[in-house]
């Protein structure tokens, strides 16, 4: 089972023991199965979590910190220890690693996210193995309510990988009977996640993560709605990564949407944040959903937060459900001054007309 592009996801449950101590043994065993994967010509981008519990047994906390300064030290220290753990595996088999730390907004400007998706290419090309994290020892919003299940999904999207690999230390997504409270089966396959799948999800999460089932479902819903496939595995099993690779039945494979969308379109959707919506009626979202038109100012009824012209915005019905997402070529106080109104209005009513589109379909992705 070949793929030119792998993205792994490592949570900090696979890197530790029963004791909540990362556990060097188990970065050899995936340093040694990646390096093999290298090796065949495929790149390989690994997220992994870990830098903050390693700093807390560098620093003597026993739990997560609740206290953000000690937290963002545990990063801080953590990633120097984190990182050198896996260039000195790595380096046991001839392969040489860099360190990317990503925030948010790398993400969300497109300059930035651009030259990261350029340094990607180039690391890879080169056969280096880039180590990602979230940059957590200044990126206080993410460290509260972030996770790297998320953060591994829009890097995915970011280099446009084959496949995304999330390895956890559970067998893969559970049919689960509530009224027994037991696993029944693992779900191997999942064309498409439905509320029945939602339905699935039991929220558990370690003491030393962040991350939990319903953000691995997330990062699949990104990433498979970005034409990449998502695999969750067992990467508490030593060869889990060699053998789904190999074709073995194990895991839960979720199947990636075709066709694929393009770069652009992709950071659109799922790489930045909304600062705002803009609130259409029903004919406007048939005419974007059904007719690939471009949203024009007749179809809007309102708009919420603040926006500037150039902002990604999200695009909602009546009902407040986001179904789309776009670049306005308008702010927020514009669109509330041309909402309803014809094209050939808007420059009688702001003194001026960039566009006619609000926002114009070429840069518009329904979700």
């Amino acid at each position: 089972m070949s793929a030119k592009i792998l993205v792994v996801k490592i949570g900090t449950s696979v890197l530790t023991n029963e004791k909540g101590i990362l556990d060097v043994n188990i970065v050899k065993h995936i340093a040694e199965q990646v390096s093999l994967i290298a090796k065949k010509g495929s790149g390989v981008v690994i997220v992994s979590s870990g830098a903050i519990v390693v700093g807390m047994q560098l620093l003597g906390f026993s739990r997560r910190p609740e206290y953000l300064p000690e937290m963002q030290a545990c990063a801080a220290v953590g990633q120097a220890q984190l990182i050198k753990i896996y260039d000195d595996q790595f380096k046991k088999f001839g392969i040489t690693t860099a360190q990317v730390l990503l925030t948010q907004d790398d993400i969300n400007n497109r300059t930035r996210y651009l030259n990261a998706r350029n340094t990607f290419l180039s690391l890879l090309k080169k056969g280096i193995i880039p180590i990602v994290n979230e940059n957590d020892t200044v990126s206080t919003e993410e460290i509260k309510f972030g996770d790297n299940d998320r953060l591994s999904s829009l890097v995915a999207a970011l280099i446009e990988a084959d496949k995304l690999i999330i390895m956890s230390n559970i067998d893969g997504l559970y049919r689960f009977d509530k009224k027994e409270k037991t696993k029944k089966e693992i779900v191997h396959k999942v064309e498409k996640i439905t509320d029945e799948i939602e339905s699935l999800v039991e929220d558990e999460r370690s003491k030393y993560g962040v991350g939990g089932m319903r953000t691995k479902l997330e990062a699949a819903r990104i990433s498979t709605n970005a034409g990449i496939e998502c695999v969750l595995i067992n990467g508490k099993k030593e060869r889990s990564l060699a053998d789904f690779l190999s074709g073995k039945k194990i895991g839960t494979v979720f199947v990636a949407r075709q066709p694929k969308i393009g770069a652009k379109k992709r950071w659109i959707a799922y790489s930045s944040r909304t600062p705002g919506a803009i609130k259409v009626d029903a004919g406007a979202k048939e005419a974007l959903i059904k007719k690939n038109r471009s949203l024009l100012p007749s179809g809007v009824i309102g708009c919420t937060g603040r926006f500037n012209a150039g902002d990604t915005v999200g695009i909602v019905d009546e009902n407040n459900r986001e179904f789309a997402r776009g670049i306005t070529h308008y702010s927020s106080s514009e669109v509330n001054k041309i909402k309803g109104r014809k094209t050939e209005d808007v420059e009688e009513i702001l003194g001026y007309k960039y566009y006619d589109e609000l926002v114009h379909r070429d840069n518009l992705v329904i979700l």
